[in-house]
């Protein structure tokens, strides 16, 4: 195993050319004349060489190597190898020119495993193993510091009770149950990862509710193991023995510490009760492979289970109820535990408080190959090749901040904490933040952004022939959002933009040992061209935001947004009067193109007086805070975006507190969120108006 020395040794040899000497590979971007959205021609002329410039520095080579640095050892949440390279890319950043570089400390409720086991006592004995086989072609897989099946803040408990078999664990396989006589309340619930998709949370919310002992959450081929294709080492699906590994946090009601919801977790923040925190489970749960869960399906007795509920092995999936029983412990960990987050800063020249923010998370279950590490890789290309601009005499307009955070796998909490630190600067300060899980599991292009950057994203993406020559069906960039990583906060909790880019592809190892260098090199991104692919894009992205006259917002693609958001509630015919809602999108938009319009004839005659510039920029930042309501959304107030959130399976939910009441039949509520919604359309659509006028 290579020493964490040794990998930044191989780093810091690959940096030891001239700073501009790397050719433009096949990703940099396709020549253009047309006019950059935002900008003056000298402007826009100046902007796309300096992107050029900017796209020959990351290279494969150097991606790799801080892949492999990252992916060197496990480091969950928590861990002190975690800790080690949080320091380590502090030092990194410092070293690549980067300015105010600090690692901020939060301690918050952490959840790592000390003891679990599972048996089957009845009706054959059975002791799971609840760990992953090694393969001679990967030593990693071998690695002793690798921990065993666990899910972040299960409950601690010793259960014994009969098994019951609920397919996905969703509300709707509970009610099948019961149509079946079949009783889950004090019983050991086995559920699969997908089918539909949900996140692990919210079926552990759902067992919780429905008074089940204990939950297990199984990976079935049919999802993610040969039913799909190859498996690891031979091909990118799950073997027998992996383990998807998690956390049950109900974020999806309040993310952070679960302590200190809604404000920062910093040295003497106030902080609930445990039994007051409504984000954290009161339920037994664990992952398990197939491996380990086949013996106790194929022993299950009741009734044979829906076809839609049957698996990819060999065999009847029953409901059971009576005959399977099982004996599961686990010992949980569960205490504040530092989280470090590590920021910083290439100070603005012109608009030194408007903040374009870049980040990724750097904790992993384990190794975290494309989790986030294949993020974190192309995090540190793009902050090299900012800081070589730098070193050359670049200064941005505006200011340009890293981050890289910790605990996200456990509650999106770093960048939470974060986020509820630093709301009065943020919520004021924040032109977008463009968020980076991981960067590839394959050659598909799928970002999401808030409606008024998407054709900025686009247009972007499309300079570069690897996404532009890719066939697709539909628009390139996903408007609906919903939740699962750090954007959360930013956009959720302070109602500023966002936008998360990731290229995907066959990938059956999501939080397993296997989910690592090896299979990286093998089936994810051989040849890091996607991982370097993201670097340029990413950062291209920070310089197009950072650099243009006017904030290159589209607010008429926001109101298409809108629009098609209002449709998919209207679809369910409620009882609703939606004729001015629709008059208020349709002026919505109307200003928006109008604006549009206006903003090109005047930069193509040159910048915008630079007090012109200074009240259009501030009046187009304020948009996204107008679709803020203080009080949040109905049921679940830490969120306040009134066009965004997540449903508890982490699926996007549009205009969330007008669809959740649409959805109970609460029409006074319903009535009440819409005219919440008509009010900051309109006053969206005068800020808009107004500006207009600012013109020339």
């Amino acid at each position: 195993m290579r020493t964490l020395a040794a990998l930044l040794a191989a780093v810091s040899l690959l940096a030891a050319g001239a700073l501009f000497a790397a050719r433009p590979t096949k990703s940099t971007a396709l020549p253009t004349a047309a006019p950059l959205a935002g900008y003056a021609p000298a402007a826009s002329a100046a902007e796309r060489a300096l992107e050029q410039r900017f796209r020959t520095i990351p290279t494969p080579d150097r991606e790799r190597a801080w892949h492999r640095l990252f992916t060197s050892q496990p480091h969950p949440a928590g861990s002190e190898r975690n800790h080690q390279l949080a320091e380590t890319i502090a030092s990194e950043w410092r070293r690549q020119g980067w300015h105010d570089v600090r690692i901020l400390q939060y301690d918050v409720l952490t959840s790592l495993p000390r003891a679990v086991s599972l048996e089957m006592i009845a009706p054959v004995p059975y002791r799971a193993t609840l760990r992953e086989a090694a393969y001679p072609e990967d030593p990693d897989t071998a690695n002793p510091a690798v921990r065993g099946a666990y899910l972040s803040m299960s409950a601690s408990g010793d259960v014994t009770a009969p098994l019951v078999y609920a397919h996905s664990g969703n509300p709707e396989d509970y009610a099948e149950l019961k149509r079946r006589g079949i009783d889950v309340k004090g019983k050991i619930v086995l559920v699969r990862y997908s089918n539909p998709y949900s996140y692990r949370g919210f079926k552990a919310l759902t067992a919780q509710n429905q008074g089940a002992a204990a939950l297990i959450i199984y990976s079935d081929p049919a999802e993610d193991g040969f039913r799909r294709g190859p498996v690891f080492p031979n091909g990118p699906w799950g073997p027998e023995t992996h383990i998807q590994r998690g956390s049950i946090t109900y974020d999806f009601l309040v993310p952070g510490d679960p302590l200190t919801p809604g404000w920062a977790s910093v040295p003497g923040a106030r902080r609930l009760a445990r039994s007051q925190a409504v984000s954290l489970p009161h339920i037994i749960a664990i992952p398990l492979s197939w491996h380990d869960a086949q013996p106790l399906l194929a022993h299950l007795d009741g009734p044979a289970a829906p076809p839609s509920w049957q698996g990819g092995l060999p065999l009847t999936y029953r409901m059971g109820g009576s005959a399977v029983r099982l004996h599961l412990h686990v010992d949980m960990d569960t205490r504040p535990m530092p989280n470090y987050v590590v920021e910083a800063r290439l100070p603005g020249t012109e608009h030194p408080d408007d903040i374009v923010l870049i980040g990724n998370h750097r904790d992993a279950w384990e190794f975290g190959g494309v989790d986030p590490s294949s993020g974190t890789a192309s995090l540190m290309e793009v902050t090299r090749a900012l800081g070589s601009l730098a070193a050359s005499g670049f200064r941005p307009r505006r200011t340009i901040v890293a981050a890289n955070w910790d605990g996200e796998e456990v509650g999106l909490t770093g960048s939470t904490e974060y986020g509820e630190q630093f709301a009065n600067e943020l919520r004021k300060n924040l032109v977008a933040y463009i968020n980076v899980d991981s960067s590839t599991s394959g050659p598909e292009f799928h970002p999401s952004a808030v409606g008024s950057l998407a054709p900025l994203v686009t247009a972007l993406a499309n300079e570069f022939p690897a996404i532009a020559n890719a066939p697709r069906h539909g628009p390139m960039v996903e408007t609906k959002i919903g939740s699962g990583s750090d954007f959360t906060v930013f956009l959720n909790f302070l109602c500023r933009p966002v936008v998360e880019l990731q290229f995907d592809g066959p990938y059956g190892v999501y939080h397993s040992v296997y989910d690592d260098f090896y299979w990286m090199n093998h089936f994810g991104d051989p040849g890091y061209k996607f991982h370097t692919l993201m670097s340029q894009l990413w950062g291209s992205l920070a310089l197009r935001l950072a650099e243009a006259d006017v904030v290159p917002f589209d607010f008429a693609s926001y109101g298409d947004a809108i629009a098609s958001f209002l449709a998919g509630v209207a679809h369910s015919h409620p009882p609703l009067e939606f004729a001015s809602l629709n008059r208020s999108v349709a002026a919505f938009r109307a200003s928006g193109n109008s604006l549009n319009r206006a903003l090109a004839d005047a930069l193509a005659r040159g910048p915008l007086l630079p007090d012109t510039a200074a009240r259009v920029n501030s009046n187009l930042m304020r948009v996204e805070s107008n679709w803020a309501i203080p009080s949040g959304i109905p049921g679940r107030p830490w969120f306040k975006h009134m066009l965004y959130a997540a449903r508890y399976t982490y699926a996007p939910l549009q205009l969330p507190g007008l669809t959740e009441a649409v959805e109970k039949k609460d029409w006074s509520t319903a009535r009440a969120q819409a005219a919440i919604l008509r009010q900051a359309i309109d006053r969206n659509t005068a800020l808009l108006n107004q500006t207009r006028k600012l013109l020339p």
